[in-house]
């Protein structure tokens, strides 16, 4: 059981969900293709051929699914905004019916006292923009500041809470050299270059949210970070390590912080960013928090003959593994806030997704018993309170995800939901970790309410 207490008082209790991953309806009122419909209509790239193109129905089904939040007690929802449904050409034309889908989602949340927090890119960049040659050119970094700033300033005379990119690790290193996820090409020098570009289109669309929103906003770039930790003690092992922890951690968190990006990977790369004039600055532009992703730590060993950055991960001897293969180490969540609080001093940091995906079945009672969800849930919420005793500035905890859904190049075989989804019939149930993730929210707003209650008047 977390210790709540250490917890503040305004802590934010959300869950997340992707686009993509849930919406369908692809290509319903005016929506364009996706990089990830053309991937996932490749065959080989998705498991068991499976495409986002139904999901989880949440277009046509959003007011079920909101309902959840009330049911779960959540004060606030991370989604993202699908730059294809509400700019299907990626610059110019604007699809007005995108944008009310999402100014109907804003509202019945803000009816619901729930926060809205928009992630503005989840990896479905339009296939027209990468048919121009995608991320690793410096023209989609400009797309994307326009398209940040149509949805400011539809959104954001009510929206305050604003996520740029979200995971450019997974945009760049799996898109573009790893291959195993859209795009799905294979080339570090484009690889690079794409991750240069992900991380200006952040700083641009920072500066474009505060041009165009209403109201004042509150910004912050969205990174999956890991502890990284050498197999063994050989020399060659803990030198992998410091490469994997560049590739990882600092080629992102030390831009976006005014530092450039490290010189030691620019070596190991042998690939120079395609810096222009101010891009470093404009890159650094000042936000509001940082958002952090973890799922797993690394443990890894020099792997000379593979990929960039030439450290392989290796299974951690005895671990617990999730249906994902990923180790389950809620100390490597508190060990990550702490480091990078000492390291960056982010002003605030949230923790934007943490989940684990496992092979949840339906009892013939119509319930879902995931106590291994609940167990990694409670764990890594008592990993959170640890970090906030050690002085992390942490301000908000999100579920990955609310629902089951697609999940990316596993297809819908991996279940990360709170809820489940059965997608024969597009039925929803609540499963025992949603039931008492509700029941930490409420036992939070009480412990709250008795602090506020007990504290002494100014």
């Amino acid at each position: 059981m977390p210790d709540l207490s250490k917890l503040p008082p305004d802590f934010l209790w959300g869950v997340a969900t992707a686009a993509y991953q849930i919406e369908g309806a692809v290509d319903v009122d005016g929506r364009s293709p996706s990089i990830w419909d053309t991937f996932s209509a490749t065959p080989g790239k998705v498991d068991n051929g499976d495409t986002g193109a139904v999901a989880c129905d949440h277009y046509h089904r959003w007011p079920e699914d909101l309902a959840l939040l009330r049911r779960l007690g959540v004060d606030a929802y991370r989604f993202s905004v699908a730059w294809p449904r509400v700019m299907p050409d990626g610059v110019g034309r604007v699809n007005p019916a995108g944008l009310d889908f999402y100014d109907r989602l804003v509202d019945t949340l803000l009816t619901d006292g729930i926060r809205p927090f928009v992630t503005l890119y989840h990896w479905d960049l339009p296939q027209v923009l990468q048919d121009a040659g995608g991320w690793p050119e410096r023209a989609t970094a400009e797309a994307f500041a326009e398209y940040a700033a149509v949805v400011a300033a539809r959104l954001g005379d009510r929206v305050a809470d604003w996520n740029t990119v979200n995971e450019p690790l997974c945009v760049c290193w799996i898109g573009h050299l790893d291959g195993n996820m859209a795009p799905g090409e294979r080339d570090l020098t484009r690889a690079v270059h794409a991750s240069h570009h992900a991380l200006l289109g952040h700083g641009l669309a920072t500066q474009a949210i505060r041009a165009n929103a209403a109201r004042e906003a509150s910004v912050g770039l969205v990174l999956n970070l890991s502890p990284i930790e050498p197999a063994t003690d050989r020399p060659e092992d803990v030198a992998a390590a410091r490469r994997a922890d560049g590739h990882v951690n600092r080629w992102w968190l030390d831009p976006i912080h005014g530092r450039g990006y490290p010189a030691d990977m620019i070596a190991t790369y042998g690939v120079e960013p395609p810096v222009r004039g101010d891009d470093l600055a404009v890159i650094a532009t000042p936000t509001d928090f940082l958002g952090v992703n973890y799922y797993f730590r690394q443990l890894v060993v020099d792997d000379p003959t593979g990929p960039a950055p030439y450290a392989k991960q290796v299974p951690v001897p005895g671990s617990v593994e999730t249906a994902m293969g990923w180790e389950m180490y809620p100390a490597g969540l508190e060990r990550l806030l702490v480091d990078v609080h000492e390291e960056y001093r982010p002003g605030r940091i949230i923790v934007t997704e943490s989940g684990s995906a496992w092979p949840d079945e339906v009892t013939a009672e119509g319930t879902v018993e995931d106590k291994e969800r609940t167990d990694h849930l409670e764990q890594h919420l008592a990993a959170c309170a640890s970090a906030v005793a050690r002085g992390v500035p942490l301000d908000g905890y999100f579920v990955w995800s609310l629902l089951d859904n697609f999940e990316w190049a596993y297809g819908y075989d991996k279940r990360f939901g709170l809820v489940h989804v059965d997608y024969a019939t597009q039925r929803r149930t609540v499963k025992a970790s949603g039931l008492r993730y509700a029941e930490l929210i409420r036992a939070h707003q009480r412990l709250a309410r008795t602090t506020d209650a007990t504290a002494p008047v100014a």
